[in-house]
């Protein structure tokens, strides 16, 4: 199998395979990127360690602070306690908050996200038209 055929089947996995927490599996909150990938997250009960990103993930599916993922406990690391299972995108979210699965600690969190999101034209910068148009403005 290809690399690209293996990254399309990465991709497809994580926008079609819906999976629910259970005793094996938890959801946490990435706080920050530590590099080597590692990320840094929170749980809910507030506690903060290092997970680190299986190899099927590297360079095919990025995350950044403020992504859910679920991940699942390591035994042979110290300071890296769990491995990631699943990046929970928007719709996994909405499929596990459907199910009365996610954690009440992350609900204040994710909604004030969704209400004051940044919009993605906010994020971009300016393109030469507008500027354009506002040398036109102010020389009017």
């Amino acid at each position: 199998m290809s690399a690209t055929t293996k990254m399309k089947y990465v991709v497809n996995e994580a926008l079609q395979r819906y999976e629910l927490p259970d005793e094996k599996h938890y959801i946490v909150k990435v706080i920050a990127p530590r590099g080597n990938n590692l990320h840094e997250v929170v749980t809910p009960s507030g506690s903060t360690f290092l997970v680190s990103m299986p190899t099927k993930f590297r360079n095919t599916i990025f995350i950044k602070r403020g992504d859910y993922v679920l991940v699942e406990d390591i035994e042979e690391g110290d300071k890296v306690k769990a491995e990631i299972v699943q990046i929970l995108l928007r719709d996994n979210v909405k499929y596990i908050r459907s199910q009365n699965c996610w954690p009440k600690e992350f609900e204040v969190a994710h909604e004030d996200e969704g209400k004051g999101g940044t919009n993605i034209d906010d994020m971009m910068p300016p393109s030469e038209s507008s500027d354009e148009e506002e040398e036109r403005e102010e020389t009017q």
